[in-house]
Order: structure tokens, then sequence, then C-alpha cells
């Protein structure tokens, strides 16, 4: 028996003395009210209504049973709403600043699809772990070495022309004696400003004989692409037989024409950007991502629910539950 909705109907025939107005207040047939009083009778062992051809009078046992039921249904539905309040109470989620606003509104739709309202939070990777230290989200992308992680995005080197070669190689960087130009910088967005992807690349730098300032961490992401696009060639300054597509000159070799500055991205921030991506031939460099809860919260419990809306909105080569290594 529901004790609850038995004391529903006991309460609404009680109050209305009918069993027939007071199931309809109760939302339910007349028989339904009738089969759950009854059994209420029964459960208590007394009779709560005296029955009539016409009317539902209340016991004396009944009279003093009505105001507890009364207060039971009463705190039930307070239960209830709270409930469902709860279940409307947006989830806040710390996500990486790489996401694109179409792939974070992708992730804020999918999670209303499994009934959760995300609040999202977009933060560089030791903010979001201050949050979800300090449990002012319920949950946060953290980053992590791929060896660790959930899911997985592969980066590379994407510059504003095309390259003209498989892998671009950290020491075709490196200045000669007799160059009087500019360095060409290796520019970091603040998602990759993190130990596990910036040391390699400082060792890196160091081994192949590049400059401190070759390798360079920019404010946020479009101040690095902001370099990097600098270098792109203006076609409307090229000669009109290039501009027309006819043949010009004989192009460079490949090591000649991979110039300007280069952004440490995934491919798809690359295509979003316009950029030529290409792997970095001395190294494989990914990004890492975990799900981690706040407080007691239980990461494999969110993730369950929104790990692989989280995928696509990271654009990551490894699912949810895959082996966190870089896509081949």
């Amino acid at each position: 028996m529901d004790l609850v909705e038995a004391c529903r109907a006991f309460v609404g025939v009680g109050e209305y003395g009918s069993f027939t107005v007071g199931a309809a207040s109760a939302r339910v047939s007349q028989p339904v009210a009738s089969r759950r009083v009854a059994a209420l009778e029964q459960r208590f062992g007394e009779q709560l209504f005296e029955r009539t051809s016409r009317r539902a009078v209340l016991t004396p046992f009944g009279r003093d049973m009505l105001p507890a039921a009364r207060q039971l249904v009463q705190a039930a539905d307070v239960l209830l709403d709270e409930a469902e309040a709860v279940k409307q109470k947006p989830w806040r989620l710390a996500v990486p600043g790489i996401c694109t606003t179409a792939g974070l509104a992708r992730l804020v739709a999918d999670a209303r699809s499994q009934g959760v309202r995300l609040d999202l939070r977009v933060a560089a990777p030791a903010r979001r772990l201050e949050l979800v230290h300090a449990q002012q989200v319920r949950a946060a992308v953290l980053a992590v070495p791929a060896a660790e992680a959930t899911w997985s995005v592969r980066l590379g080197l994407a510059g504003a022309r095309d390259p003209g070669v498989r892998r671009v190689y950290a020491e075709t960087l490196r200045v000669g004696r007799a160059c009087s130009g500019p360095a060409r910088r290796i520019w970091l967005q603040p998602e990759d400003d993190v130990p596990h992807i910036r040391d390699p690349l400082t060792r890196l730098r160091d081994a192949v004989g590049l400059r401190p300032a070759q390798l360079a961490v920019a404010p946020d992401l479009t101040t690095a692409a902001a370099e990097v696009l600098a270098d792109a060639p203006d076609l409307t300054t090229a000669p009109a037989e290039v501009r027309a597509g006819a043949p010009g000159p004989a192009a460079p070799p490949a090591e000649a024409r991979v110039t300007g500055d280069l952004l440490l991205c995934s491919p798809a921030q690359a295509a979003e950007l316009g950029l030529h991506w290409r792997p970095l031939g001395e190294i494989a460099l990914s990004r890492g991502f975990v799900l981690a809860a706040a407080g007691d919260g239980n990461p494999q419990h969110v993730e369950a629910r929104l790990g692989d809306a989280v995928a696509r909105c990271l654009g990551a080569d490894t699912p949810a539950g895959g082996d966190g290594g870089p896509a081949a």
C-alpha cells in the first residue's frame, strides 16, 4: 500500500464527506479512492468512515486520524516540490576555454536532453582545479597527462601558410647566425600552459637550439591566433596571375615555405581559425582531460550522464571510457 496516496484519498473523502467528490480532489476515480481507504482501514485495524447511501461520515477514530493524515500529505507534497526544484537547479560545470561557442551550446543542449540543466564556468586549468576544490562548481573538466586521461585531444602546430610538409619540426625554427629577421615563435594558449605540455616543449626548444623567447605563452587564444594570423599571405597584393590561379614562379623548397609564427593547437581549433595544422615532428603531444566531482560527489555518476557530450565539446580523439591515449 502506498501510505501517502491512501492518506490523500482519506483526507479528500474526509474533507468533502463524499467518496465521489473526495476521489476527484485526490485526482483518482471513486473505486480507487474506496480501495485505498479500505486498505488504510485494514492497516489501522479501525474504520475511518460510517458509510451511508449518500455520505461518508467520519468515525471518532477517523476524526482523530484526519489531522495527522493531512500533515503527512502536505509534507509529501512539499518533498515532491523540493525534489522537482532540485532537479531543475543548474549543475555548475567548469570547462576549458578551448571549447567553441557552438560546442558549449551543444553541450548544454545535450545535457538538457538528459534532464540536466548546466551552468557553465569557462576557466583556465588552474582555476578549474580551484573551483572544484572549493566546491564552487559541481564538477570540473581537469587537465591531466594523456596517460591519465578519460579524453585526449591531439596537438600540433598550425600556421597561416601551408607548410607543404606532412610534419613540422621545431628545429626548422632555429635562427641562423646570418638571419637578421625576427625569430619565429611557437605560441601556447593558456589551456596548454601546464607542466605535462609546457615542459616537454621547453626541453625540445632547448634540445634543438631555439631561443627562450621562441616558446611563448599568450594571455588568451585570441592573442595567440592574432600573432599567427599576422603572417597570413595577402592575396590582394599578389601578382594578378597568381590571384587568378595562373602558373607562377616555381615554389620554394618545402622548408623555405614553413614561415611565420605557429600556434600549438588541436586540428579542430586550427580549422576554426583557418590555419594549416600539422603534427609536431619531434614529439607527440596531447591534451588530457578527466571529469572531477566536487566534495564527495561521484564523477562516474556525472560522467555516465554527460560523458559523451563533454567528449564532443572537447573535440576529443578518445571517447569516454577509452584508453586515454592519442588517436593513431
